[in-house]
């Protein structure tokens, strides 16, 4: 079998069809559909600095068996594997990091895979094994810094570290559905403190008079998306002063991924007054975005989390992924995760500083996640 690599600067040059083959279908935010939403509302897009660059693999015939979204970076805004440090230590010593590649789902904390394979291809590892090499040899032929995969599984790290590229963890809090039947199945296997705290919690935002709806598909009306948008800018604006998403993305996923969407709403006195969107894939629910008009203590905390859990219980769903960061997660039954990245660089000093650091990050992150675990959960304890 003969492979060829090659790039593409805007999705719709591979085509749904190719592209999907690839992703298939149980990681919404990999999907044809959500990425070609971020290029065509222009939230991915050369003038954000995110550059589409997908890397795509054909074999013998022409079929396109993998692909890899891949984007040129000006800067390390979106990513939550944060390297800013990386960049001052190197753009100081006189170096140049910017561009550099980064392969991605943009503004998404969202582990899942990055290289795309085939499903009935015959030897999948060989063809993340190209992709891999393929990553690894554009920041030489493009003059850059180097290229960082971010949030992708377990495996593909390891393929990845066989092939140049420095691996690296992180944490996330993600919620694991025991085969629970109800919300209190899942309280009764709390300890007693943490039980009666949600209870708590949940009791004061109902009896505070909101009320809770999770919609999806052709209940979403374009009122709610310019309601969501609203909370939406109130969030980064507070934050980062800066919307990554444009009103137009979530137009565009309602259009094209509706039935993956659920957008959790509280309501007061007949008024929408915050919102969660999550995307909804086969096992998983993935908390998306949050905002509110309204600053009522625990509405957060109702709103993207227990709706989340209550959803993922009633759906039979096995996770509730609630984004990035967030040690106040754990004492709402959500638990530490190591989220996997991968990083090639070509500069050999910067490799080899970068190399030590990450070691003794790794440590440090597997001790923390393992007292959190031992000294810190929720859960009785032998469950």
């Amino acid at each position: 079998m003969s492979i060829e690599l090659k790039t593409a600067t805007d999705i719709h040059q591979i085509g749904a069809d190719a592209w999907d083959a690839c992703a298939g279908s149980v990681n919404p935010f990999v999907r044809f559909a959500f990425l070609s939403a971020m290029e065509d509302s222009k939230s991915a897009h050369a003038d954000t600095g995110w550059q589409p660059f997908h890397i795509i693999c054909t074999d013998d015939d022409g079929t396109i068996v993998g692909v890899a979204p891949l984007y040129v970076k000006g800067h390390s805004y979106g990513e939550y594997v944060f390297d800013w440090a990386w960049a001052d230590a190197f753009q100081r010593a006189g170096g140049k990091y910017y561009p550099k590649l980064q392969s991605a789902v943009p503004f998404s904390p969202v582990p899942g895979p990055r290289l795309l394979v085939r499903a009935d291809h015959p030897a999948p590892n060989d063809i993340r094994k190209a992709l891999a090499q393929g990553l690894a040899a554009l920041p030489a032929q493009l003059g850059l810094s180097g290229v960082h995969v971010t949030f992708c599984s377990e495996d593909e790290s390891k393929i990845m570290a066989e092939n140049g590229f420095l691996p690296r963890v992180g944490i996330q809090y993600h919620w694991k559905n025991r085969g629970y039947d109800s919300f209190d199945d899942f309280l009764g296997v709390l300890n007693s403190r943490k039980r009666k705290n949600i209870r708590k919690e949940r009791r004061q935002v109902i009896e505070a008079g909101y009320s809770f709806s999770a919609l999806s598909g052709d209940d979403l009306k374009p009122w709610h998306w310019d309601r969501f948008f609203e909370f939406y800018r109130d969030t980064t604006d507070r934050k980062w002063g800066e919307a990554y998403l444009t009103r137009e993305f979530f137009e565009l996923i309602h259009d094209r991924l509706r039935d993956n969407v659920v957008l959790v709403t509280a309501s007061r006195d007949g008024d929408i007054v915050a919102g969660a969107l999550n995307m909804l894939g086969e096992k998983t629910l993935y908390g998306r975005n949050w905002g509110s008009s309204d600053r009522t203590p625990m509405l957060h905390f109702e709103t993207c989390y227990y709706q989340a859990i209550d959803l993922a219980i009633e759906r039979k769903l096995e996770t509730v992924e609630a984004g990035a960061q967030g040690e106040h997660k754990i004492q709402r039954g959500y638990e530490p995760v190591l989220t996997h990245s991968a990083h090639f660089l070509r500069h050999e000093g910067l490799r080899a500083a970068i190399t030590q650091f990450l070691e003794h990050e790794r440590a440090g992150i597997e001790d923390d996640s393992l007292f959190i675990k031992q000294e810190h959960s929720p859960y009785r304890q032998g469950t």
